[in-house]
């Protein structure tokens, strides 16, 4: 019998860790786990109508759409419009927890100046636009993979177990419209290049950290500004802060489907 102590005790300490881990587990969806939005303006909703708040979130973005249609067992809206990453870091990830089951998230453009981009090329000349592309282009391709890294790592550590969805920013412009007024074709082409680049980093940080890439840009092709069946608001000096965000049509028939496919 003294023989057998060794075995009966490495089955005993092999079930003590199986049963911790099925213990703590927490649930694997947002229906069980419930459901936390986090990010910038393109996630509480800014441009889709009802925003309220200091952080202009609607129930009409993407993330209320889809805990209306899902009934998530607990639903936190702290997408906050102008977020950078560390805003998110500061003030949004506390939302977390470890029974979390989804996660989606905006953020980034803010980091590389979107803002300030669309406003020197709406009020400058089409070079200047262009040096301002290029310069933000210059600080993602340097910095904002290791800005997204941070938050990441924040939001993995708080939400072990969640599925973490991490979404992408459409393209702006519809090129080769030759009835388009406004910006030059040349301006256009280079602000959609920045985006372009933008999301790409978002979506190689984002499958780095194992999170799912939920990319809007196919689904809003032919529905760009130029496109003639928008869902992205143009510039608006009458309501500034809604001037390029997904209209609310943008949001249900855009973000939506594609979040809701990513989201499993």
């Amino acid at each position: 019998m003294l023989k057998m102590r060794p075995l009966v005790v490495a089955f005993s300490s092999a079930m003590a860790i199986v049963m911790t881990v099925l213990l703590t587990a927490a649930p694997a969806n947002a229906i069980t786990g419930g459901y936390v939005a986090l990010g910038d303006s393109y996630s509480s909703g800014v441009g889709s109508g009802s925003e309220s708040g200091g952080c202009l979130q609607s129930p009409t973005a993407y993330p209320g759409l889809w805990n209306a249609a899902h009934h998530p067992s607990s639903y936190r809206m702290v997408a906050c419009s102008g977020a950078k990453t560390t805003d998110v870091n500061a003030n949004q990830l506390s939302a977390l927890s470890s029974s979390t089951g989804l996660v989606s998230i905006t953020v980034g453009g803010n980091d590389v100046g979107f803002s300030d981009i669309m406003t020197t090329c709406v009020l400058y000349s089409e070079s200047a636009c262009v040096a301002a592309v290029n310069r933000a282009e210059a600080y993602a391709n340097a910095n904002l993979a290791n800005l997204l890294n941070v938050t990441y790592n924040g939001i993995r550590s708080r939400a072990p177990y969640a599925r973490v969805v991490v979404l992408s920013y459409p393209v702006f412009y519809q090129l080769g419209v030759w009835y388009c007024v406004g910006l030059s074709e040349t301006s256009r082409a280079k602000i959609d290049e920045g985006i372009n680049l933008v999301d790409n980093i978002i979506k190689n940080s984002a499958i780095g950290h194992g999170f799912v890439f939920a990319d809007v840009r196919s689904k809003f092709v032919g529905h760009q500004l130029c496109s003639g069946d928008k869902w992205l608001h143009s510039l608006n000096y009458s309501e500034l802060t809604k001037s390029y965000h997904p209209t609310g049509t943008g949001q249900s028939s855009g973000y939506l489907p594609v979040f809701t496919t990513a989201a499993g």
